[in-house]
């Protein structure tokens, strides 16, 4: 500690690093790299750990004009992934001195509602799901950087775009139950009006559609275990040659199609094989445990959170989307032979 038992300031923690009150400003600001070597970077945080010394950032953002506060916009907190995403999002903001501000849709999955009006001038910049577009149309026009997750690259609201790979991931299922011999598909999709489910769509028509021998039906749920219920239970027991896999745009909707089969006496996968995406804990608590596209929710928000922190630098963020596997489980099987 600084003499005295006062609080320690710059100058105690240059002195005890032995460098200059610039550098520790460089360091403690994180403005260090090409300023100042990886080893004096080093001493010194070292020194300022040893000292309990803690940077007045209300002063310096008065200074600066910034609050170093970032606003993160999900559809909900109701599900894991999300979470996940806020985990990893802040994770970063905090080895660079960010804090993060958490709005959820007050509704749950869908758009949330303008969360802008009061907001801007405590903010640098904004990184927002697609899901929860229509809270974004209060920054047209804005001059806060934005970043958006899950978003149409090419029509993008936002500064830079940070996707998973969405596409691979619905090829990776379709090449896995074709290899399989599946032929005749149900696809359970969410009743999200969203760029990501739309990918999820287009790609599973295409992948499915491409081979002459196959069949594909599409229902659609909001994205709760109850309506997914309802709504596979219709579908399948609609008149003509059932499905033999039922693809479900998210883990949920597949726990709903559990319930439907079950109630129709209908077993997974030996009737029936049953495909997830997202893989949320919820996937091997099932019975038998679900094939599934395993979405990293965390990188997720530590890509975001650098995009923003590149845009906010004048940098050009890291292209390319986040690769996506399938974790292949109990729920898929051949399908059933017909005699």
């Amino acid at each position: 500690m600084a003499p005295g038992n006062s609080r320690p300031t710059s100058r105690d923690v240059a002195r005890a690093a032995g460098v200059s009150q610039a550098a520790v400003s460089l360091v403690l600001g994180d403005k260090w790299r090409g300023r100042v070597s990886t080893t004096t970077a080093e001493r010194v945080r070292r020194a300022a750990d040893d000292l309990g010394y803690r940077p007045n950032l209300a002063a310096r953002n008065l200074r600066l004009g910034h609050t170093r506060t970032v606003l993160l916009v999900v559809p909900a907190l109701t599900t894991e992934f999300f979470a996940g995403v806020y985990t990893g999002a802040a994770r970063i903001a905090a080895e660079h001195g960010f804090g993060v501000v958490l709005y959820p849709s007050p509704e749950g999955v869908g758009p949330a509602r303008n969360p802008f009006a009061s907001a801007r001038a405590a903010l640098d910049g904004v990184i927002a799901s697609s899901m929860a577009a229509d809270a974004l149309t209060a920054l047209r026009g804005d001059r806060l950087p934005l970043v958006m997750l899950d978003s149409d690259p090419d029509g993008s609201l936002g500064a830079a775009t940070v996707n998973l790979d969405i596409t691979d991931g619905v090829r990776q299922v379709c090449d896995h139950l074709l290899g399989l011999g599946h032929r005749h598909f149900l696809h359970l999709a969410a009743d999200v009006p969203s760029w990501t489910f739309r990918i999820r769509a287009q790609e599973l028509a295409t992948r499915i559609g491409s081979r002459p021998d196959t069949t594909l039906t599409t229902t659609s749920a909001p994205l709760t275990i109850e309506d997914a219920h309802a709504a596979a239970e219709t579908a399948l027991g609609r008149p003509g040659p059932r499905p033999t896999a039922l693809v479900c745009d998210d883990d949920k909707l597949a726990a709903g199609a559990y319930k439907a089969l079950r109630r129709l006496g209908l077993r997974v996968p030996d009737d029936v094989s049953v495909t997830g995406l997202d893989d949320l804990a919820l996937a091997t608590a099932l019975d038998p445990e679900l094939t599934t596209v395993r979405l990293d929710a965390e990188t997720f928000g530590e890509r975001g959170m650098h995009a923003l922190l590149a845009v906010l630098d004048g940098r050009t963020p890291d292209s390319g989307d986040i690769p996506v596997h399938l974790v292949v489980r109990g729920s898929t099987a051949p399908p059933p032979a017909t005699g």
